[in-house]
């Protein structure tokens, strides 16, 4: 149904979540690399927000100033245009991937330049960037340590927050002895897998780019509409190298990231590195209101991204996925990302929070989009931890519905008639069932007498399209006899306790 692209090299013929995370759950570095990083990460997370008396407030404080501003976004962006020209800055507007993509190449090529460096961003990823400028002769360098792995290895992202999570000290120092000379300085001779060493390897390869470039790209975590003031929060440094050294910065931003106010800035950001890497503050937050002479980029451009937030935000329920902020807090709990790792989803979105949305930003028509909302035990994990208090498991059991009945959304702004995905015909007979017997009580105490009566008969799967529901799971055992006859002949249970 949509053409929306959310980074994902051969989206659509991706796999299903079933299939590709089989192939993952098989994979034993995997695992061990996503349960020691996850648990690790997990934990200290838990102990710094232990120590916030008042965090439950901070909560619902983030939840209310985010849905204030996606109630009004079109006020707030209005008024974002209108701050950042007026501080010096340019402001583009792009309807997906695509525009985007083309506004940020012909910016680049503007300057005359052929090499960018980039701070870390989902925006970016998202729309594909760095693919795109390659096409137009351009070379990004990802300078986030962990995209830095990730792109030598020719790899794709795993995890919001530490995207090479999937890696384990052993396969990057591999991947920085043998790729880090295509790509400027080699890394050292006799380079172990310690951490600082990697960390000085990487240090080294990047400072020569960041002297060297003329054009930084970023993201932004929140822009402040009343100054039109863009926040990157960061634990490296690298991102404060991207936003100062170049003469032109370029910043592509998910229209979803506006927050109204300074005093609502400094909600997130005591929320946001404590649910992310378990810090009290973040070690590099960089702020910058257009342009100023003689003090960092004397170029700066705003590019607003919509590529389907804006049906998303048609959506009564679904519009809290819009929430988020980016912390992945989420991932760090979920036992099924635990499990599948980040590839399996088919998105740079991967877990949780890329479960309610990747099919919202791409619709539900696709394969691996119709599975995704499927990708949880709705455990409830990911609602207790998250910052802005987004109701995951009730978005996902929102998205089922649309996949197994259909659903009247918003695509492109239109709205638009889904029709049930493939494969859930005896899911929507066997409903269509339950909701008849629910609503005949004669023929609901039939059924239910007549279950006890046969339970020794009863099977240990379930045959047909029940078998995929069985195949993992025990059927729970029928009852010697039916909750409402048992209440009848004890008097409500009163027999039962004399």
């Amino acid at each position: 149904m949509s053409a929306t692209f959310v980074g994902m090299p051969g989206f659509p013929s991706y796999p299903a979540f079933p299939e590709a995370a089989h192939e993952a759950v098989r994979d034993e570095t995997l695992r061990g690399n996503l349960r020691h990083a996850t648990h690790t990460i997990r934990a200290k997370r838990a102990r710094a927000v232990a120590e916030v008396s008042d965090w439950a407030a901070l909560r619902e404080a983030g939840r209310r100033i985010k849905d204030h501003t996606l109630r009004h976004l079109d006020r707030y962006l209005v008024q974002v245009e209108e701050a950042v020209t007026a501080a010096g800055g340019t402001v583009h507007w792009a309807v997906d991937a695509e525009e985007a993509n083309r506004i940020v190449a012909d910016l680049v090529k503007a300057t005359g330049e052929s090499e960018v460096v980039k701070v870390k961003s989902m925006a970016t990823q998202e729309i594909g960037l760095n693919e795109a400028l390659e096409a137009e002769g351009i070379r990004a360098y990802e300078t986030d340590l962990a995209e830095l792995i990730v792109q030598l290895g020719k790899d794709r992202p795993s995890h919001i927050l530490v995207p090479a999570i999937h890696r384990n000290r052993s396969e990057i120092r591999d991947i920085f002895r043998s790729e880090m000379g295509e790509w400027g300085r080699p890394a050292p001779e006799g380079l172990s897998d310690t951490p600082a060493e990697l960390a000085e390897a990487a240090r080294l390869h990047l400072r020569e780019k960041f002297l060297r470039a003329k054009v930084g790209i970023s993201g932004a975590n929140f822009v402040v509409a009343e100054t039109g003031t863009l926040v990157v929060v960061e634990s490296e440094g690298n991102g404060r190298m991207c936003l100062t050294l170049p003469e032109t910065l370029i910043s592509v931003v998910g229209i979803e990231k506006v927050v109204p106010t300074w005093r609502d800035l400094e909600v997130f950001l005591q929320t946001l590195p404590r649910s992310s890497t378990a810090e009290r503050m973040n070690p590099y937050t960089s702020m910058w209101t257009g342009t100023t002479d003689q003090d960092g980029p004397s170029t700066f451009h705003l590019v607003l991204l919509d590529n389907g937030r804006t049906d998303t935000l048609a959506d009564e329920v679904g519009r809290q996925a819009l929430r988020c902020i980016r912390c992945s807090a989420c991932l760090n709990v979920c036992p099924v990302y635990e499990r599948a790792g980040g590839h399996a989803y088919g998105s740079v979105y991967p877990g949780p929070i890329g479960a309610i949305l990747s099919p919202q930003l791409r619709g539900t028509g696709s394969e691996i989009d119709a599975s995704l909302p499927y990708a949880s035990s709705l455990c409830g994990a990911c609602y207790e931890v998250c910052p802005v208090a987004i109701d995951i498991p009730e978005v996902l059991v929102h998205l089922r519905e649309r996949v197994a009945q259909g659903d009247q959304v918003t695509r492109g702004g239109n709205k638009v008639v889904l029709r049930p995905a493939k494969g859930h015909a005896a899911e929507r007979a066997a409903m269509r069932a339950a909701r008849w017997a629910f609503t005949h009580p004669g023929v609901l105490r039939t059924g239910q007498r007549l279950a006890s009566r046969t339970r020794r008969l009863h099977p240990r799967t379930l045959p047909g399209p029940g078998r995929a529901w069985s195949g993992t799971r025990d059927l729970p055992p029928v009852p010697a006899e039916p909750f409402r006859d048992w209440w009848q002949r004890t008097g409500g249970g009163k027999e039962g306790t004399k």
